[in-house]
């Protein structure tokens, strides 16, 4: 570090997601932030615009099988950090290879970082030569940045050290993501997720259309955008259904959704080679003070836990836990107070971007020494 000034070089997957990962880093207290990304990132930060070699674009990993062009052009002297997302990322394996060139000749920096969410102990991904020698790159890492405890079970089943890694939950911005000035009284259920088969809006309309069916004011309001759209859309076209589609919405648009709504819901399932980590979704709709209603599904329990609902994969499950909610402004009312608090106390976006710096403050100070 230089005039206490933590200086790292990010190195994105070529469909970063903008505020979350890069951006969590980016308001680490002291810390500056040069990112290597396709598309300018959000934030306080340095951008070395950048390029990808992509040599599968249709598989659904191609996100993460892409070589970021340029590295090797990157002084490493200028960098205490170099960080990527996911163990079994390319470019997490090319950050490998170019910081242990950097560190051959005797260097100390700079010292590498991965973040990851990855809660399945066996990932079938692992099994595919590429992902498995990037996952194998990290084991050398000086910090696995884990945002689940989950993640840090993963980790240990796969035979990392558990001196190198550190569990720090994500935050998200609580000043927007607020309750409404007024308990919302109408029965608005609000979805906000991508529109695809993993994240279950095909059951959340089925669900939905049983709750009608008890109460027919209810209505739906879906944000979001994917393969499944068509089958919103169709929805929303039939006066019938009480849906509404309001497509693609940045964040001060989702807090505002939110607040719209009496309760949230999603109902995801499990992938061949993905389940659900934490949900970030979730921890918006707690801060706006919203009940939950949600399948179980992986690891979603570290973020939707009682008296909220977590229900198996059946419409009529869902259904019934919407109307729990929905039948007693009392409940959610109280129910909203102790998610709000909640996510003040475990998910407040500067409070977990102090605990993130201080992960690898932690690190480097092991390094002094």
């Amino acid at each position: 570090m230089t005039d206490d000034l933590r200086r790292m070089l990010w190195v994105s997957l070529p469909d970063q997601r903008a505020r979350r990962e890069l951006y969590w880093m980016s308001r680490m207290p002291g810390t500056r932030v040069r990112a290597m990304a396709q598309q300018e990132p959000v934030g306080d930060l340095d951008w070395i615009p950048s390029t990808y070699a992509r040599p599968i674009k249709r598989f659904i990993e191609a996100g993460a099988l892409a070589w970021v062009r340029g590295l090797d052009e990157q002084d490493p002297a200028e960098y205490d950090w170099v960080t990527s997302l996911e163990l079994c990322s390319l470019v997490t394996g090319q950050a490998s290879r170019w910081r242990r060139a950097a560190r051959a000749g005797g260097a100390r920096r700079p010292l590498q970082a991965v973040i990851t969410w990855e809660n399945l102990p066996d990932q079938p991904l692992y099994k595919v030569p590429p992902y498995r020698q990037a996952l194998n790159s990290c084991r050398d890492a000086d910090l696995l940045l884990c945002m689940v405890d989950a993640a840090r079970d993963h980790l240990l089943a796969n035979g990392f050290d558990d001196e190198l890694i550190r569990v720090v939950k994500p935050g998200v911005d609580t000043e927007l993501f607020h309750p409404a000035a007024e308990p919302v009284t109408d029965p608005v259920v609000v979805f906000a997720s991508p529109l695809a088969d993993n994240k279950g809006i095909d059951r959340v309309l089925e669900a939905m259309t049983l709750v009608r069916r008890e109460i027919p004011e209810a209505r739906l309001r879906v944000a979001g955008r994917g393969p499944l759209e068509p089958v919103v859309r169709a929805a929303a076209h039939d006066p019938a259904r009480g849906v509404e589609l309001v497509g693609s919405l940045d964040t001060a648009g989702v807090a505002d959704l939110m607040r719209s709504a009496a309760v949230f819901t999603t109902a995801p399932r499990p992938t061949w080679k993905w389940t659900e980590q934490l949900g970030l979704a979730y921890l918006e709709a707690l801060a706006c003070g919203l009940p939950v209603v949600t399948t179980r599904c992986g690891t979603n329990d570290e973020a939707v836990q009682s008296p909220n609902r977590l229900v198996e994969d059946s419409a009529e499950a869902l259904a019934d836990s919407l109307l729990h909610f929905l039948r007693d402004p009392g409940l959610r009312a109280e129910v909203g107070r102790a998610n709000r608090q909640h996510a003040l106390t475990h998910h407040d976006l500067p409070t977990q971007c102090v605990a993130m710096g201080q992960a690898f403050a932690e690190v480097e100070s092991l390094h002094r020494a």
